[in-house]
């Protein structure tokens, strides 16, 4: 165990394993190639091995597999993060700002006196130190964080990385720990997960963003179309959801979804500081509004003033009769 490493926390809920944590081993990847340290996944109670080759970034996968472990609390989980930390002192420990994030990410902290930085955006290596970008207040203040203590503990926010894709070295270490868990007060009962969507807009690179500007439910159907045109999915700013004409499973913002497809077209969409947040990772933003002053111009590679009920029956039009 090198003073440079850096170790991620895997996030797997029944079998899956979720996306965020590919987004932790591809900081964590940037940030030790600049110093030479390796990346660590750790795995809590599960199946690490049968994740393995969804974990390939990784060059060690450090699998706990403790019977306290086999569902999810956040003091067993702690016990075992401070114990693993104490013995191997790892630059940092990458954590997703997600439900598991905010209830483990402090309490590690706090029980090793830690430096924690929440919301973070970008970890660089800093001379010595780490320099870590972290959003607060729906991306509207951006803070420049110097870290100096080690280990870092760091709370990423999901969709600031795209997963990784480098590979490591992924090698399984099975690990015991030093004394048993005991129970602790808060007890797993169940996951309570929200209901399934139609449509996951975070696996799509097309997506056809409607806001205000679509007027009715009935002009939906044009969104939809020209989405299938593109071989994509069709979401919403918050106003759209709220008015049910879409699921909430479609809704991109602070109060949504993070995306980052390879192009976003925002149709009738003001944008929002709040809708900002959640698409600012695209690589291509189209923004079409009748309002030349409307924010999401300011994050739009190109833009357009004009009525989108007008252009999207043209352009769908247009895009069908290119692909024949």
């Amino acid at each position: 165990m090198s003073a440079q490493d850096v170790l991620v926390l895997a996030e797997i809920r029944g079998e899956t394993l979720d996306a965020v944590t590919l987004e932790l081993l591809a900081a964590a990847r940037g940030l030790v190639s600049a110093t030479g340290g390796n990346v660590g996944v750790i795995v809590l109670g599960r199946d690490g091995a049968g994740h393995a080759s969804s974990m390939g970034a990784a060059d060690r996968i450090i699998v706990f597999d403790d019977p306290q472990l086999s569902t999810y609390a956040p003091e067993t989980y702690v016990a075992a993060l401070g114990e693993l930390l104490a013995a191997e002192r790892p630059r940092a420990l990458l954590i997703g700002a997600t439900s598991i994030g905010w209830d483990v990410a402090p309490l590690v902290a706090a029980r090793l006196d830690a430096p924690l930085v929440i919301g973070c955006i970008r970890i660089m290596d800093g001379e010595g130190d780490l320099r870590v970008t972290a959003s607060f207040y729906g991306g509207k203040m951006l803070a420049e964080c110097r870290v100096t203590g080690a280990p870092a503990i760091l709370m990423v926010q999901p969709g600031s990385f795209r997963p990784a894709s480098e590979p490591g070295k992924a090698e399984i270490e099975i690990r015991t720990l030093a004394a048993p868990l005991q129970p602790g007060a808060i007890a797993f009962e169940q996951w309570i997960l929200p209901q399934a969507g139609d449509v996951d807009i975070t696996q799509h690179d097309v997506l056809v963003a409607i806001g205000r500007g679509i007027q009715q439910k009935d002009n939906v159907e044009l969104a939809e179309s020209l989405a299938q045109a593109l071989g994509g999915a069709v979401c919403a700013s918050r106003p759209v959801v709220d008015q049910g004409w879409l699921p909430a499973t479609r809704q991109v913002g602070k109060s949504g979804m993070t995306v980052k497809p390879k192009l976003y077209f925002a149709l009738g969409i003001s944008g929002a500081p709040e809708h900002q947040e959640g698409m600012k990772g695209a690589d291509l933003v189209i923004a079409v509004n009748t309002d030349p002053k409307a924010p999401i111009f300011d994050v739009a590679h190109y833009g357009a003033e004009l009525d989108i009920l007008d252009l999207l029956p043209a352009l769908t039009e247009a895009i069908e009769a290119k692909r024949g």
